[in-house]
């Protein structure tokens, strides 16, 4: 049985290859001269994902990136607006005819993670980080996002006499999360309104990927990426001395207890042959002394669904085991769930529409459909609003085991430049594409 979205994207698919023959004669001459100017861009592209990286800077604190994006937006002539969502800078190039609005967007902050990478331009940055002193790294590739989008800003704008439209360059801050009681990131960003004014009728974003060879694109119609929640569990109970335990209510056995029980809602309870999750308890907290039974204990941990009423389902099945394994113990519980992101959501019909795109800039052998993946990114935010995609773009060295390559968010992380060029003609490509089949449709 086809699933709603593949469904929706074998549909979208056909009916775009009516039209698609004569829209792609009409940019063919276009795309070539994308593909060119992309390809003049690379020397730039790499020095400025050097000097981003060699400066990284915690999420909310982005002032010398964003400094350096809106340098390089003014100097194409773009308008140029600074400190949306904190530290947040956008672009919008208006193209020579009039036309829909696509927006490109890319994450500029970096990771509290001392470097152990052998590079000339490595990280030396130290700071203080939840009252831990730590360095800091581009340990996830932001700074090749930072650096992708430039590209096409400058790609775009030699190219706007040929653009019916507006492009949105959207650079955003803490996408990795704020400090505790901070907002900030895409859900910022969107209640500031960078979807608006010009409104955008679209959105793109490019991840790179370091277990994916260069010169290669990943994508999924539909749930692609998890949404990300927060839970904490604090469970009450009575304390005492250790040689005494039966004066006690032990809440450190109850947590034992809870910590397991929440091991049976991904393995037990969740139809995990339409949608993975994942329970996560990533802390544990409590007690001072070897020798004495505490009155409390602190739990937290991660929750991953890539469809919301799973979810929905997961919170639930958290409350429920929490404070009914706490009350059969003589002890209580209680529970606080945080939204963090929604699932990250290819549109269907948008996806089919510019697979073509993807297939003529990469290559149709190096466009893969993947599985979805059950980490989170906070691109979903503006996916909610308008339909967007979200893209892999392969940063692994050519013939390397993706075994052997450190993975995302770990001290040893790195990426292959030479697949950087490949991001910016991708954003560029999509952009233009977008914007000229949009308006070839509505004549």
């Amino acid at each position: 049985m086809r699933s709603t979205s593949t469904f929706a994207l074998l549909t979208a698919t056909a009916a775009f290859a009516l039209a698609a023959p004569a829209a792609q004669a009409q940019n063919t001459a276009l795309n070539a001269r994308i593909a060119q100017l992309a390809a003049q861009e690379e020397t730039k592209v790499i020095a400025w994902r050097r000097d981003i990286h060699e400066h990284p800077e915690l999420g909310n604190q982005e002032t010398r990136t964003a400094a350096l994006i809106a340098a390089h937006l003014k100097k194409l002539g773009l308008e140029v607006q600074t400190g949306v969502g904190r530290t947040g800078v956008v672009g919008v190039l208006r193209g020579g005819k009039p036309g829909p609005v696509v927006a490109l967007r890319a994450d500029m902050d970096g990771l509290p993670l001392t470097e152990s990478n052998d590079l000339p331009f490595a990280s030396k940055v130290k700071t203080t980080y939840l009252g831990q002193p730590v360095g800091v790294m581009h340990a996830c590739g932001h700074d090749t996002h930072v650096a992708m989008l430039m590209g096409a800003a400058e790609v775009l704008s030699q190219v706007k006499a040929d653009l019916p439209g507006t492009v949105k360059f959207i650079f955003q801050p803490a996408e990795e999360g704020s400090l505790p009681g901070v907002e900030g990131g895409a859900k910022l960003m969107v209640k500031e309104g960078v979807l608006d004014k010009p409104k955008v009728d679209a959105v793109f974003g490019v991840h790179i990927q370091a277990q994916t060879e260069v010169g290669n694109l990943s994508y999924r119609p539909g749930g692609e990426m998890a949404s990300s929640d927060r839970f904490t569990i604090k469970v009450h109970g009575k304390g005492a001395h250790g040689a005494y335990p039966w004066n006690s209510v032990d809440p450190v056995v109850t947590a034992a207890q809870i910590i397991l029980g929440l091991q049976t809602i991904v393995s037990r309870q969740v139809k995990l042959i339409d949608d993975a999750a994942v329970v996560t308890v990533g802390t544990i907290n409590g007690g001072v002394r070897y020798n004495v039974i505490p009155p409390d204990v602190e739990l937290s941990g991660t929750i991953r669904a890539l469809n919301p009423e799973v979810q929905k389902q997961i919170w639930a099945s958290i409350r429920r085991i929490a404070t009914n394994i706490a009350e059969s113990a003589g002890a209580t519980a209680d529970v606080s769930i945080e939204p963090y992101v929604p699932v990250t959501t290819n549109d269907p019909a948008l996806m089919a529409r510019m697979l073509p795109t993807l297939q003529a800039v990469a290559g149709p052998a190096h466009v893969h459909e993947i599985k979805a993946v059950t980490g989170a990114e906070d691109f979903s935010f503006y996916q909610e609003k308008v339909p967007g995609l979200f893209l892999f773009v392969g940063g692994m060295a050519k013939g390397q085991d993706p075994a052997t390559a450190a993975d995302h968010h770990t001290a040893g992380f790195r990426i292959d430049e030479s697949g950087l060029t490949l991001g910016v003609k991708t954003l560029s490509t999509l952009a233009a594409d977008y914007l000229n089949r949009t308006q070839n449709q509505q004549k």
